[in-house]
C-alpha cells in the first residue's frame, strides 16, 4: 500500500498529539502561568473568556464579599449581554441568515449541583439571567424557542430589538457578498466537503476585501469598522463568553452565553446551552467552558470530558488538551480541514488551579486567543495552542503545524 505524503503528514499530526504537547510548549505554561500547573492554586478566584475582562472588577468583589457563585459569574456575562458593541452576545449579536438575533445560553450552580438553559431564544437581552430563572423557577432544565421566550416575559425579562444598526449592515454586507457559501453544507465533517479555492491567494483575496470595503462604505459603516465587518463576512465569528467562579469555601459555579454562529441557519444551537458542552460544573470537582466552533464541541461533550478527565487525576491543562486532541482525532489529522476549526476551553479545578487552551494561537496576530483571570489581581493571559498559526490569518493558508513538519522532511 502507497501512502501519500499528505496522509503521511496527517498521520504524523496524530502521532505528535497522542503523546501530548511538545516540550517546549508545555515548559512555556509552566514558567509564563505556575498556577495553571501548581499543585495548589488561589480562591477566591474568577475565570472567563477575553470579552469579560472588563467586568471581572465588580464580580470578584461580590464573590469576595460571600456572594453566590453563579450570581458573581453572571454578573461577568452581562456586561458583554448588555454591550451592543461587543457582536458576540446578547444586544447586537451577529444574527441568522434571516437577519434575526438568535441567543443561547446556560448555568450550572455547583453548591445546589442544579442547572439551567435555553437555547434559539430571540428579542430577550440576558439570556444567561433567563437560563438561570428556568433552573430557579421550572422544573426543567432547557426550554427553547418560542417557549424560552414566553417564559421570559412571564417571570419580568422585557422584549427588545436585539439587532443594532451595525449589526444590521454587518448581515447585509455578508448576505450581498456571501451567502452563497453559507451554512448549507456540506459541513467540514461530510466526505464531500472540499477546501474553498483561494488560489491565486493573496490577489483574489485582496480583491474581495476591496469590494466589501467598498460595499462597507455604501452601507455607512465607519471607516474604523469597515475593516472587522469584512472580516466578519469572510469569516463568520462563533461570538461567546465563559465564565466559572470559585469561593474561598470551595464552592463553584459556571455560565456560557452567546449570539451563536454567525449567518445560521434559523433555529441553529450551538453548544454553548448544551449542558455538558459548552458548560459544565461539578462541585466535587471543578469546572469548564468553552468558545469556538459549536458544532465540534458537541461531538466531543467538551466540557463534561474535561472535568471527568480532572476527576481521574489530570491537570486542568492535561484535561483540556485531551479534548481538544479528540478534535483533532474526528478529522485524523487532516490539517486542511483542522484549520476552519478553533476551540478555546476555560478550565477551574476545585482548589483555584486554572487553564486556558486553545486548538490554534488565535484568529490572527492582532487576535490572540486570552483568558481573563481575577483571583485579587485581575490579568489576560495568552493561552497555551496545540497548533502554532492562526485559523482565521490571511490569506488562509492550512498549514502543518511547523515543529511537526520539521520532523517529517
Amino acid at each position: 500500500m502507497t501512502v501519500s505524503r499528505r496522509d503521511f503528514l496527517a498521520s504524523a499530526v496524530v502521532g505528535s498529539l497522542s503523546v501530548g504537547l511538545p516540550g517546549a510548549a508545555r515548559g512555556a505554561q509552566d514558567s509564563a502561568n505556575p498556577k495553571a500547573s501548581s499543585a495548589s492554586g488561589k480562591r477566591p478566584i474568577i475565570v472567563c473568556a477575553h470579552n469579560g475582562f472588563n467586568y471581572l472588577d465588580d464580580a470578584y468583589a461580590f464573590l469576595a464579599g460571600g456572594g453566590d457563585t453563579l450570581d458573581a459569574a453572571l454578573r461577568v456575562v452581562k456586561g458583554p449581554e448588555d454591550d451592543p458593541n461587543d457582536t458576540s452576545v446578547g444586544l447586537g449579536g451577529i444574527p441568522n441568515e434571516e437577519g434575526v438575533v438568535e441567543l443561547d445560553a446556560c448555568c450550572m450552580h455547583g453548591p445546589t449541583r442544579r442547572a439551567g438553559s435555553v437555547g434559539g431564544v430571540r428579542n430577550i437581552k440576558n439570556v444567561s439571567l433567563v437560563s438561570k430563572a428556568v433552573m430557579d423557577h421550572t422544573g426543567h432544565v432547557m426550554l427553547v424557542g418560542e417557549g424560552a421566550e414566553r417564559f421570559a416575559v412571564a417571570v419580568g425579562f422585557p422584549r427588545e430589538n436585539l439587532l443594532t444598526d451595525h449589526s444590521r449592515k454587518v448581515w447585509l454586507l455578508w448576505k450581498e457578498y456571501h451567502s452563497n457559501e453559507d451554512w448549507w453544507g456540506p459541513g467540514l465533517d461530510d466526505p464531500r466537503w472540499q477546501p474553498p479555492d483561494m488560489k491565486p491567494q493573496s490577489e483574489m483575496m485582496r480583491e474581495r476585501f476591496r469590494r466589501l470595503e467598498e460595499r462597507a462604505a455604501d452601507l455607512g459603516i465607519a471607516p474604523e469598522l469597515r475593516g472587522e465587518a469584512v472580516h466578519k463576512v469572510l469569516f463568520p465569528p462563533t461570538g461567546t463568553i465563559h465564565c466559572s467562579a470559585l469561593n474561598a469555601k470551595g464552592e463553584i459555579s459556571g455560565c456560557t452565553t452567546t449570539s451563536g454562529l454567525a449567518y445560521k441557519l434559523p433555529g441553529r444551537v450551538g453548544d454553548s446551552p448544551i449542558i455538558g458542552a459548552g458548560c459544565y460544573t461539578d462541585q466535587d470537582v471543578g469546572s469548564a467552558g468553552a468558545t469556538g466552533s459549536g458544532e465540534e464541541n458537541i461531538k466531543v461533550a467538551g466540557a463534561h470530558t474535561i472535568v471527568e478527565n480532572m476527576r481521574h487525576g489530570m491537570s486542568p491543562l492535561d484535561a483540556g488538551n485531551d479534548a481538544l486532541k479528540r478534535i483533532v482525532r474526528n478529522y485524523n489529522g487532516d490539517m486542511a480541514k483542522l484549520r476552519f476549526v478553533d476551540m478555546t476551553y476555560y478550565i477551574l479545578r476545585k482548589d483555584g488551579v486554572y487553564a486556558g487552551v486553545s486548538l490554534w494561537e488565535g484568529y490572527s496576530p492582532a487576535k490572540l486567543h486570552k483568558i481573563a483571570v481575577h483571583d485579587g489581581t485581575k490579568r489576560a493571559e495568552k493561552t497555551v495552542a496545540m497548533f502554532k498559526g492562526f485559523s482565521q490569518d490571511f490569506p488562509p493558508e492550512p498549514r502543518v503545524p511547523a515543529e511537526v513538519k520539521k520532523r517529517f522532511e
